[in-house]
């Protein structure tokens, strides 16, 4: 296995194979649609929002922009989503989270239609997973940790993983997974007690806590896989990882970098299940 596990090999496979299926689906008239959902004008979403509209060019798929203003009311917010929810055109969709601190997310999250719910938020599309159903959407950051491992032929089987997150949207439905390639999650969070003897017992470390560089050789042994999914600005304002990256690389026995890493496949694996939730309509 190699020390640095980088995603742009496996990044450039689904690419690859995702262009090919929307080239199919456009000669028979289904272009998949992308409807993306943004309330108010957070840096972080515009970012994201141009990462997708650039991919969706790339792959050929169709974006629908949905831009509403910050002071928009829960039962405003739930109209529009049940508009894409109905509109025939809309293979699927994503609303950026969270969401502005007067908007009800829970019943936001209920409203959306599972069916096109790419990005895994609707509470019966996490209940498959917490069911250990993985056939539907899956929450695309847990997803990617997913699926390095697996590229990377990281059995799970009998390990320990120790996952550094609580949250619905990745150290949750992330443990499901784990268990459902028969590994041992442990979920870790602020108030875990001996936190750096867990880390060092386990096998495989997955950190998302945004904390820059927190993640250093004391928590780890030579023997250790890091999964850094966190992403926030160092001293220096760059943005880094949890791990200390050139700490670790050198040290643990296999390690994401901050670029290349989980983030450069978390929207390709988004539109890969939108492109399947196209492919399984037409059946």
């Amino acid at each position: 296995m190699e020390a640095i596990l980088s995603s742009n090999e496996l990044a450039k496979e689904l690419e690859e194979n995702i262009i090919s299926r929307v080239k199919v689906l456009s000669e028979k008239g289904a272009t998949p649609k992308l409807a993306i959902v943004r309330v108010g004008e957070n840096p972080n979403d515009i970012s994201y929002e141009k990462s997708l509209l650039k991919k969706g060019d790339g792959y050929g798929i169709d974006i629908q922009q949905v831009v509403l203003e910050e002071n928009i009311s829960t039962e405003e917010l739930k109209s529009e989503m049940e508009k894409l929810n109905v509109d025939e055109s809309v293979t699927g969709i994503i609303l950026f989270r969270p969401l502005p601190k007067h908007i009800d997310e829970e019943l936001i999250q209920e409203t959306i239609s599972w069916k096109k719910d790419v990005d895994c938020m609707s509470p019966l599309n996490l209940a498959k997973i917490f069911q250990g159903d993985f056939t539907s959407f899956q929450p695309a950051t847990p997803f990617a940790s997913m699926k390095i491992l697996e590229y990377y032929n990281i059995d799970l089987t009998g390990k320990t993983v120790a996952i550094i997150n609580r949250s619905m949207v990745l150290g949750k439905p992330l443990a499901m997974m784990v268990l459902g390639k028969n590994g041992t999650p442990i979920i870790c969070h602020s108030k875990t007690k001996d936190l750096k003897k867990i880390l060092k017992e386990a096998d495989v470390v997955v950190t998302a806590t945004g904390r820059a560089k927190s993640l250093k050789r004391d928590s780890l042994t030579e023997d250790s896989i890091v999964i850094d999914v966190g992403v926030s600005l160092d001293e220096n304002g760059k943005l880094s990882g949890d791990a200390d990256f050139e700490d670790l690389k050198g040290y643990v026995k296999g390690i994401t970098p901050r670029l290349g890493g989980v983030g450069k496949i978390t929207s390709t694996l988004l539109m890969e299940q939108l492109v399947t939730a196209k492919e399984n309509s037409l059946k």
